[in-house]
């Protein structure tokens, strides 16, 4: 009889694991699903921007430059071709390096963020070592004529509360993404369309590579960039995604 207790008790404990652990797993989903929602900072707890407003269908289309030469041109040119503005998040040693390509993607009415000086993850880094990085990073891009850019996105998005509140502290917003089809890994043209058609929505970030390791990106655009609009979604630059998730927030709120 002992026995059989002891069996009942070890199950009942089981099953209050399994409900607590199923309680706490649907409760991150939750506060997960509900903070890629959220677009604004506050001085308690600086958030990185994810997603714009659910209910608006503009999107940015957002590019990574780390390395290389041979890939910008092509993504331009389809960019042009469709009459699409996108947001550039340049490397600071590149864009040192590719001026003249950094002045073609403003030319062509591109918007400019940064990821830092060199493309090593903000994480594995000492915060001062981070510090340096931005600042020479912030030099590099003044010296080019680019004093006051604002947004910045993390080397491989990798981001801690520690640096977080760094780069709002310096007046950056930290801007992520929440549609990426890994397309660095050239997992095949119909892949990276299928991909982004099936997952891009109203407010939605999507996050393609122009460096020399993309090969297959630009003819992806040639299907995406026109079916998109077929869709009735509409590109923006991250600044315009900001700018109409903040007048619709204030609207709410008065």
């Amino acid at each position: 009889m002992t026995h059989f207790f002891v069996v009942k008790l070890k199950k009942a404990k089981s099953i209050a694991l399994l409900s607590l652990l199923s309680l706490c797993t649907a409760l991150f989903i939750w506060v997960e699903t509900e903070s890629s929602f959220s677009v604004f900072s506050t001085k308690e707890n600086p958030a990185a921007l994810s997603q714009g407003n659910p209910s608006d269908p503009s999107i940015a289309l957002t590019f990574n430059i780390s390395w290389g030469s041979e890939m910008v041109e092509p993504t331009l040119e389809v960019l042009k071709k469709h009459d699409v503005t996108t947001t550039f998040f340049l490397i600071g040693d590149w864009a040192e390096h590719h001026p003249d390509l950094v002045e073609k993607i403003e030319a062509n009415g591109h918007e400019i963020g940064m990821m830092g000086y060199r493309y090593k993850s903000y994480v594995t880094q000492e915060i001062e070592q981070v510090r340096k990085d931005l600042a020479k990073a912030r030099d590099v891009f003044s010296s080019l004529g680019y004093s006051d850019l604002t947004l910045l996105r993390t080397p491989s998005g990798h981001l801690n509360s520690e640096v977080m509140k760094l780069a709002e502290s310096q007046g950056y917003d930290v801007i992520q993404w929440n549609v990426n089809p890994n397309d660095w890994k050239n997992p095949g043209t119909d892949a990276i369309i299928d991909y982004v058609l099936k997952n891009t929505d109203n407010g939605d970030i999507i996050l393609l590579n122009a460096s020399d390791s993309v090969k297959q990106t630009p003819k992806a655009l040639e299907t995406i960039l026109p079916s998109l609009k077929q869709k009735g979604l509409s590109f923006v630059t991250i600044s315009e995604l900001i700018s109409r998730a903040q007048t619709e927030n204030n609207e709410v709120t008065e």
